[in-house]
């Protein structure tokens, strides 16, 4: 079969793969429907080894060359557990975070940030290909009425609604959203469901600027020709916002969530790196601002998937472009111009 592959840094290649052995206990192989392009994705390409390990996994023992894609959906072909309310057809999303199972985290169903933790397409064979083989845990029955389409996308949505909930945003609170990216669009959603009364985005891109006010930012602002800082102080009865999430992953931003949060708010940083941030302690200890970290999800994705089921959320608006993975790396590139937030890859071997 087909597969998208990392090799390394810029180094992209559609080659053919071996099928799937059958799944070993605990393990299942998914059918892929569609996966989306991650911003992981774009980075491993572009500046990796990030996330991808050149040495070999310590949980799943595989290096590079590694097939791509974590946020997908399909229908299962075969398992080799039996779970609960799954069996061969049943169409499902899937968590790929992997996990041990018996560090700490893990036994308090912290697995998102085990100890040995990778994912699914970064530490294993990933979705760009027509089959992909899984743990059995990370597997999610996607409710009737929820398409495959919509159902890919779960994975990033999951990554804002757990940014909103690390916020603990309650009805009526500000918020400051830094990059309106697939992420940030995310997390606007998911402020928006929490209540929040505010939302202020900053954004320099006119396409994405545009789609965060059409889908219902209080605000938007072009940090290029504001002082982001000033006009939500202003507007928030110079007070500030009582949360600043920052979904980019640039170190100044990350810095800027924490100068900006009022005194005893809530700075979370969803957006990763490998850059130092420089922050005084001055700016944390006598305002006593909360600065945490957010990474992926932690039993999310059901909740996304039901709340599109009830039209709570609908995950449309990140949906831009649908490709053949024959054309992935052509996809890659559409995504690296910034005219797109979201694009799913479908296989063309059914």
């Amino acid at each position: 079969m087909q597969a998208l592959r990392w090799h390394g840094r810029g180094e992209l290649r559609l080659e053919e793969v071996p099928e799937p052995a059958a799944p070993e206990p605990g393990q299942a192989v998914v059918e892929v429907a569609y996966c989306g392009i991650c911003g992981t994705d774009l980075h491993e390409y572009r500046h990796g080894p990030n996330l991808i390990r050149t040495s070999p996994h310590p949980l799943t023992g595989l290096a590079p060359p590694i097939t791509l894609g974590h946020e997908f959906s399909g229908r299962v072909v075969a398992l080799g557990s039996p779970v609960p309310g799954v069996e061969e057809g049943t169409r499902v999303a899937v968590d790929p975070c992997l996990r041990c199972g018996t560090c700490r985290w893990c036994r308090h169903g912290e697995y998102h940030i085990c100890a040995k933790g990778g994912s699914v397409g970064l530490a294993s064979p990933g979705a760009f290909a027509r089959l992909v083989t899984v743990p059995v845990e990370g597997l999610v029955p996607v409710p009737d009425g929820v398409s495959d389409e919509l159902a890919a996308l779960a994975e990033p949505l999951a990554v804002g609604l757990h940014a909103v909930r690390r916020a603990a945003v309650r009805p009526g609170d500000h918020a400051l959203l830094l990059g309106a990216g697939p992420i940030g669009i995310a997390v606007l959603m998911a402020l928006k469901l929490a209540g929040a009364a505010g939302i202020y985005v900053s954004e320099p891109a006119p396409a994405r600027a545009k789609r965060a006010a059409e889908l219902g930012a209080t605000e938007v602002f072009d940090p290029a020709h504001t002082d982001v800082r000033r006009e939500v102080f202003l507007r928030t009865g110079r007070v500030g916002p009582d949360v600043v999430i920052e979904a980019t992953g640039r170190p100044e931003l990350a810095a800027l969530a924490v100068t900006t949060v009022r005194r005893g708010g809530r700075a979370v940083l969803a957006g990763i790196s490998g850059e130092h941030v420089s922050v005084p302690l001055t700016q944390i200890v006598p305002f006593e601002r909360t600065v945490l970290g957010s990474l992926g999800y932690n039993f999310d994705i059901p909740r996304v998937l039901d709340l599109i089921a009830t039209a709570r959320f609908d995950p449309t608006p990140l949906l831009t472009g649908v490709y053949p993975l024959s054309r992935g790396p052509e996809a890659f590139a559409e995504l690296e111009s910034g005219s797109h937030l979201k694009i799913l890859l479908a296989p063309e071997e059914r």
